[in-house]
């Protein structure tokens, strides 16, 4: 099980929450409050380091507090490191692969939660322009890794 995510090129060191779904059966995100900042990892995904795409996600902003965790995730390069600490001690070390930005009217749900033949991890974002009518942020910025 992942403890802590760490992303040494963009100032990340986080403790991981475990997020579910929505009773509408989206992807649960940190809640308000005090973990607001955190990270978390969708417990629906494999444990980073496994086979598949685990997934973590996490906050942009928020209007209240400004930046948050991932607010600087649209930055990352390629062969940029995330570092997983697990439960067991042991640290799962992704490279980074691509940064990519979809609007959030095509997410590409396969491409985050289809299976792989390789441990993977995919964080995700909001991004792109902030929609002041609705209060939210049109895309989402998904990066795809690949563990060393």
């Amino acid at each position: 099980m992942p403890v802590r995510l760490e992303i040494p090129a963009i100032g990340v060191s986080t403790q991981l929450l475990r997020l579910g779904l929505t009773p509408s059966g989206a992807l649960a995100t940190p809640p308000a409050g005090p973990h607001y900042d955190r990270a978390g990892w969708y417990v629906g995904s494999p444990a980073p380091g496994a086979q598949g795409p685990a997934v973590i996600v996490g906050h942009v902003d928020s209007a209240a507090n400004g930046p948050s965790v991932f607010y600087r995730l649209a930055s990352l390069q390629p062969g940029d490191l995330a570092l997983v600490s697990r439960a067991d001690g042991t640290v799962a070390r992704f490279a980074v692969d691509r940064v990519l930005r979809f609007p959030k009217s095509s997410f590409p749900t396969q491409l985050v939660y289809g299976d792989t033949n390789i441990a993977a991890l995919r964080l995700i974002t909001c991004g792109g322009p902030f929609d002041q009518a609705t209060g939210h942020y049109r895309d989402n910025t998904i990066v795809l890794a690949h563990l060393l």
